[in-house]
């Protein structure tokens, strides 16, 4: 079961990730930025988040993001 906090908290990274970014935070919204990596469960674990395909995120962002998912969910 996951615990009902961890969801928040890494929606809560992606804010930081969004808003200490120069470009992204004037590129794309903070809550159009989180919708692009939503949190998807297969047999009740989170699965990693992909590379969103209708925004292209830059490589360093998307590490900052695993990196999030990896404090938040393991």
């Amino acid at each position: 079961m996951i615990d009902p906090i961890k969801i928040p908290l890494f929606e809560m990274r992606l804010e930081e990730i969004h808003n200490a970014d120069p470009w992204l935070k004037h590129e794309i919204s903070r809550t159009d930025f989180i919708a692009l990596f939503p949190i998807l469960f297969k047999n009740g674990m989170p699965l990693k988040p992909s590379q969103p395909s209708v925004y292209g995120v830059d490589r360093e962002v998307f590490l900052k993001v695993l990196v999030a998912f990896n404090q938040c969910f393991r």
